[in-house]
């Protein structure tokens, strides 16, 4: 084990990423501390470079060195170097690509559409698949009881104002299973119906459908991405409100970058709740599950201070990537300012800045991640954070983005039924996303007043109780 922790500290020492090195500039060389100059005498120059370019904590170097002769030093810093080399791709030893058969005559077999020949002959339109006329079961489920839509042509005929979609993509999460998502949703009642809070059912407003499963190629999230942004772009392109039900948050790169080939860059901003910042910089891999909003910036889709982050409380970010997360213009909103102002301040806060960004003529996307709510509430969760806020919280501010906000698109991701063998994550996921189909029905029906609640819901009227209380707070 002291070994192990000895190689995990130099780890943390060697090279950080170019794109890391890139946002911070030139390095300032480090001042090396009077006691350590002695234990420099052998350190040639390109070792005194290294150390000035890619070491990553200081005071880990400084303490490293301290314990070390000059001998030692000149040795340990040799074993850095290497170990920075070795990490590094090498052409020839390593491959820059995953290698595919490009000879297979079902390459794409798994995006290919079923021609319209095949299928029965029919009017575009949506179709209802419950067996029985009073619509209590029956049949097959659907999200929100809604009836199904196979087509462009279904959604554009049926004047679908809501495509519910699936997107089963499971490649990056930590805890599997979260490619059941949307199989869980659809068998979960509670997304449908009235809301009692504000006595407007989306259903009765909206004309919602479901809008099937988008292929997954789980082998790739690369290809997964791009059939999963088509399939977006093609329901905005029909009139619809996309609202993709995944899946793990890899998805949020294709959703989003499919909000802007649609509304053009710098016309879209976001609202990511989720226990962790998603803005992975220095991985492997281009995509997965902790990095799509680093990859929707690297390639120029969308901007920090496009973002609005809620709820952030998991180990990172570090204090160094909050300052870069300030520089960069995002706005976060971490549950250590909760802990200080209290949820009710941070959620008007929250709701005042994607006011504004929809005010400045920008379209609202929100990326809601269910393991912003405390693991009590969702245990079946890829990677669950201690802390975290409550459904009784998340539901009124998800409300009322929904229906005081411009928000065309929405997606809740990183439902993993398989880990809770209670119903509670799916319950709490499908009450999230009727929130969400509940603000939008208030929008379309001009219910758009701040804090809007149902005044026959909000008091029984037999008394002057609650008159009272509100001159008092006057």
């Amino acid at each position: 084990m002291k070994h192990y922790a000895s190689l995990m500290a130099a780890m943390m020492l060697v090279a950080v990423s170019s794109f890391a090195q890139e946002q911070n500039g030139e390095r300032e060389p480090i001042e090396f501390p009077p006691e350590l100059q002695g234990r420099l005498t052998g350190l040639s120059a390109e070792q005194l470079d290294y150390l000035n370019r890619e070491t990553r904590n200081r005071d880990n170097l400084f303490e490293a060195l301290e314990k070390r002769t000059a001998e030692e030093v000149v040795a340990y810093v040799d074993a850095l170097m290497w170990m920075a080399d070795q990490r590094k791709f090498r052409e020839g030893r390593d491959l820059d690509n995953i290698p595919m058969n490009t000879n297979d005559p079902d390459f794409n077999a798994w995006v290919t559409l079923r021609p319209g020949s095949f299928n029965p002959s029919r009017e575009a339109g949506p179709l209802d698949l419950g067996r029985y006329a009073g619509g209590f079961g029956g049949g097959l489920s659907t999200f929100a009881g809604a009836p199904i839509a196979l087509t462009p042509e279904d959604l554009i005929a049926g004047k679908v104002d809501v495509a519910i979609v699936g997107a089963p993509l499971n490649m990056g999460s930590g805890w599997r299973d979260a490619d059941h998502g949307p199989l869980a949703l659809r068998s979960m009642y509670g997304m449908s119906g009235n809301d009692q809070y504000v006595q407007v059912n989306p259903s009765a407003e909206l004309n919602i459908v479901d809008y099937g499963d988008i292929a997954i190629d789980n082998n790739s999230t690369e290809r997964s991405t791009q059939e999963v942004r088509r399939v977006v772009y093609e329901i905005l392109e029909a009139g619809a409100m996309p609202v993709i039900i995944g899946g793990d948050h890899s998805l949020a790169y294709p959703d989003v970058a499919a909000m802007v080939d649609f509304y053009g860059k710098g016309k879209v901003a976001v609202v990511h709740f989720d226990a962790h910042y998603d803005v992975g910089r220095d991985r492997t891999h281009l995509i997965d599950h902790g990095q799509p909003v680093h990859r929707l910036m690297v390639e120029g889709l969308i901007e920090g201070k496009d973002y609005i982050q809620v709820g952030l409380r998991s180990g990172s970010p570090d204090e160094e990537t909050y300052k870069w997360l300030q520089e960069e213009g995002f706005r976060y909103h971490s549950m250590a300012e909760v802990e200080r102002f209290g949820w009710d301040w941070v959620m008007e806060r929250v709701l005042k800045e994607a006011r504004a960004d929809t005010d400045q003529e920008k379209v609202l996307f929100i990326s809601f991640d269910v393991d912003i709510l405390d693991p009590v509430y969702t245990g079946g969760t890829g990677t669950p954070v201690s802390g975290g806020i409550t459904p009784r919280e998340a539901i009124p501010i998800v409300r009322r983005l929904c229906a005081e906000s411009d928000v065309r698109g929405f997606e809740l991701v990183e439902v993993a039924p398989a880990l809770d063998p209670t119903y509670k994550t799916t319950l709490h996921s499908a009450a999230i996303v009727k929130a969400c189909l509940t603000g939008v029905a208030m929008r379309k029906k001009g219910l758009t007043d701040p804090h809007y609640l149902n005044p026959t819901t909000l008091d029984h009227g037999q008394d002057d109780y609650q008159r009272q209380y509100v001159e008092g707070l006057q």
